[in-house]
């Protein structure tokens, strides 16, 4: 009776948490597929030359993988087929529990990405975790003789359900942008405000004299100790954003981009840009519509200011450019390129390029 019931916690468990973490890279597969980029990058490097080849198809895998994850989770909480979906689990948990050990050991991604943007854990507490997971897969291997074993004409139809609706979701995500935002960039968020500590910093430092080892508040007077290390002690209250920046051949310009109306079209690379006649059409429209107002329009790009100009001078579109990160640029807008509404530094509204506004529409957004 207690292993029946330790078996059925476990399910639950297991099978919720399975549903949670995959929902949530429902809500961003295109965030999934850029951390899936990142581990293929390290393992080209460290492992072997072809994972360079995966990061192509990184976001199919990345669909596959999270409405997968939910599915399986669905199967256990449901009943149908748990010996499948238990062995399956299994080798999703080994997998898992590969990369969060070796990000985690050879400090190569730091950040799993196992939910999303939403919460954020280091790279040992996503292995803990993953272990934690592990055991209690196990467990209900080891113990499968306790599981329910009647046919669920029920569960079935409810996991293919969740299979189909997670994977319509997914792509409608990537066709637009994610339904709910968990990134610095969110809209309502001032960029120059979240560039600064939300209070002051606080240090703690480790000082050490005749053999002893102190830890003191305040930097001590005393020049007998001797310094050993300086600990922040409300990491919390550090910048959400600190690696936002603007700049051209001519310099900086990012407290320029953040002062006024602006509208940013951010690519986060040129040549994988894919817009039709007709989005490219609506882009143009907008510039134009903005010409000889107080709004600004800048194109802004992870690449070079010559490749930029390029393709700017070939689309007739008559706007300044600039550069960025690639990393800064996909973790701000999940389209490239995505449009970005900005007032005074805040955040107004965020666009895929398939759904950008009409110039009506997009002179609404601006308060007067």
């Amino acid at each position: 009776m207690i292993i029946k019931t330790l078996v059925l916690i476990s399910r639950i468990i297991v099978g919720g948490l399975f549903i949670f973490s995959g929902l949530i890279k429902v809500n961003d597969p295109v965030g999934t597929s850029i951390k899936m980029e990142e581990y293929f990058d390290v393992f080209a490097t460290d492992i072997a030359p072809i994972f360079e080849h995966l990061k192509a198809i990184s976001l199919p895998i990345s669909v596959f993988l999270v409405v997968v994850e939910v599915a399986l989770g669905v199967m256990l909480l449901v009943g149908w087929r748990l010996k499948r979906a238990i062995f399956l689990l299994l080798v999703m948990i080994l997998f898992f529990t590969f990369l969060t050990f070796y990000s985690a050991y050879f400090n190569k991604v730091t950040d799993c990405g196992c939910f999303g943007d939403a919460i954020k854990l280091t790279p040992w507490e996503s292995f803990y975790k993953d272990i934690v997971l592990l055991v209690m897969i196990v467990f209900m291997l080891v113990f499968r003789k306790h599981l329910p074993m009647e046919y669920n004409v029920f569960g079935k139809w409810l996991t293919i359900g969740a299979f189909v609706l997670s994977l319509v979701l997914a792509i409608y995500a990537i066709r637009n942008l994610p339904f709910i935002d968990f990134r610095a960039f969110k809209e309502g968020v001032n960029i120059s405000k979240a560039m600064q500590p939300s209070a002051a910093l606080e240090y703690s430092y480790l000082m050490e004299k005749d053999g002893e080892q102190l830890v003191f508040d305040e930097y001590p007077s005393d020049e007998s100790f001797t310094f050993v290390e300086m600990t922040l002690k409300n990491p919390e209250v550090l910048p959400k954003i600190s690696d936002f920046a603007i700049w051209n051949e001519a310099g900086d310009h990012t407290e320029e981009i953040l002062q006024g109306k602006q509208l940013l079209i951010l690519s986060s690379n040129i040549d994988k840009m894919a817009l039709t006649v007709s989005e490219l059409d609506r882009i143009s429209a907008l510039i134009n519509s903005f010409q000889g107002t107080d709004v600004n329009v800048h194109w802004i790009a992870a690449s070079s200011e010559e490749k930029m100009n390029e393709y700017l001078q070939e689309k007739g579109l008559r706007v300044s450019s600039y550069m960025a990160d690639a990393t800064v640029v996909k973790t701000i807008i999940r389209s490239n390129p995505g449009l970005v509404f900005l007032q005074e530094g805040t955040v107004l509204k965020k666009f895929h390029y398939r759904n950008a506004p009409t110039p009506e529409i997009a002179k609404t957004i601006f308060s007067k």
